[in-house]
């Protein structure tokens, strides 16, 4: 059952998604951002009412369903962009691994909503505040100064809610140190391969340091 209302609730947002975009014609990365933000907030708490099986059964689909999108086109709102992405497929295959990880609920959910929080607000700051501050990283795409500052502002921010709601028992230094690590991470990571690295890497810190 709660496969069947997961996934139901998630093709009701992208469905949502769609039809904003097609009738609002707003920017691409909207939209993409919108729904990362949005679903990647509501997978971040899902150990609070499922099993980790079911966590990683739903990814499985998810990653399928996403590459049946992705070939078909059928959702032009997060499929449609000019660069080449893997963006949604790592964002899936994120989901389940994390949970091979790790099994705290608490590190789970910090380590989703740093790709799905931190990076997405990162992004729509960037867009919006950020063609002043542009830099390159290695050649390969366009970050700004103040997206990359909304990046790890809002990852310490959830660290620290998540820190006291969960109970994580992990020093602040090695807490500091993976919103540092995953700043980087993010920063270095291209065609959308931060939705996988990002949440991996901060997961295999929070568990192995």
């Amino acid at each position: 059952m709660e496969i069947l209302l997961s996934l139901a609730a998630i093709a009701a947002l992208l469905v949502g998604n769609e039809v904003w975009f097609k009738k609002r014609k707003r920017s691409q990365e909207h939209p993409r951002k919108s729904i990362h933000i949005v679903v990647g907030s509501f997978i971040a708490f899902w150990p609070l009412f499922m099993s980790w099986n079911t966590i990683r059964l739903i990814s499985l689909v998810f990653l399928i369903a996403v590459v049946i999108s992705k070939t078909l086109n059928l959702f032009a709102s997060i499929h449609e962009v000019e660069r080449f992405t893997l963006g949604e497929v790592g964002f899936a295959v994120a989901v389940g691994l994390v949970s091979f990880i790790t099994t705290n609920k608490g590190i789970y959910a910090v380590s989703i909503l740093q790709m799905a929080l931190a990076d997405g607000l990162a992004a729509v700051v960037g867009l919006r505040f950020g063609k002043s501050n542009r830099y390159h990283v290695l050649s390969a795409h366009t970050k700004s100064v103040v997206g990359t500052t909304t990046f790890f502002v809002c990852s310490l921010m959830i660290v620290a809610v998540a820190r006291a709601a969960f109970f994580i028992h992990v020093p602040w230094s090695t807490l500091i140190g993976a919103s540092v690590a995953a700043t980087i991470i993010e920063n270095l990571s291209v065609y959308g391969l931060d939705n996988l690295l990002v949440p991996v890497a901060y997961a295999l810190i929070l568990v192995f340091i």
